[in-house]
């Protein structure tokens, strides 16, 4: 059987190129638009964030807000609402527990610096007893740092994984820059500036201070 293209004339022949010119021209090349867009779009640095507002917002606000902690305490233990107005962020979530900016000045009574979570109780008030532990890092526990400043606020943040990691920033950023550079030798019987934030946890033996700044003063 003869091949059937032998059949067709010559302006079959171009009828047939110009239809698939025309088809060709019809349909549009469009780029991929999806890893340029993700290429803009800004990657979440939560350490950066926090470098960013440590010392232009964060310190300026626990100094201005934080209490003395023996007066803090006090009121946050009788009426917790009236201490979170006075010493704490009042735009925190609903369900959350206060968490107040405090002073802490006083003698280091005990010290733990053998572990990565490592903390010296402090006596404030002079009996010889601990009323606060404060941690020195590196590791430390919860995000009062965070939860403490009114302006910051869940709803910025596009998840709670998101919201999770910036307050772990803030530890890490008070231990590279202050914690990590405090003494951990014989700290008993030294005294100590602390400026930071706790909140009021239920099976503690002692509020659990996180410190934004911290000095610890000579052997005695």
């Amino acid at each position: 059987m003869p091949n059937r293209l032998t059949w067709l004339t010559p302006f079959t022949w171009l009828t047939l190129v110009a239809l698939a010119g025309i088809g060709l021209s019809a349909c549009k090349i469009l780029p991929t638009s999806s890893a340029q867009e993700e290429s803009k779009a800004p990657t979440f640095n939560p350490d950066k964030m926090v470098e960013d507002i440590w010392a232009s917002k964060v310190i300026p606000y626990l100094r201005q807000k934080a209490g003395p902690f023996a007066e803090v305490h006090a009121l946050a233990k009788a009426d917790p609402a009236a201490a979170g107005a006075r010493y704490g962020n009042p735009r925190k979530q609903a369900n959350s527990p206060w968490t107040f900016a405090v002073r802490v000045e006083g003698k280091i009574v005990a010290a733990n610096t053998q572990s990565r979570a490592a903390t010296m109780d402090i006596d404030v008030d002079g009996d010889g007893k601990a009323d606060a532990r404060v941690q020195i890092g590196p590791a430390m526990r919860g995000t009062a740092l965070r939860d403490s400043l009114d302006f910051v606020q869940f709803n910025d943040f596009t998840n709670q994984i998101d919201f999770a990691q910036f307050g772990k920033a803030f530890n890490a950023y008070a231990d590279k820059t202050v914690l990590s550079k405090l003494p951990r030798e014989a700290l008993e019987g030294r005294t100590a500036k602390v400026i930071g934030a706790y909140t009021i946890e239920g099976g503690q033996d002692l509020p659990l201070v996180t410190p934004a700044e911290a000095e610890i003063g000579p052997k005695p």
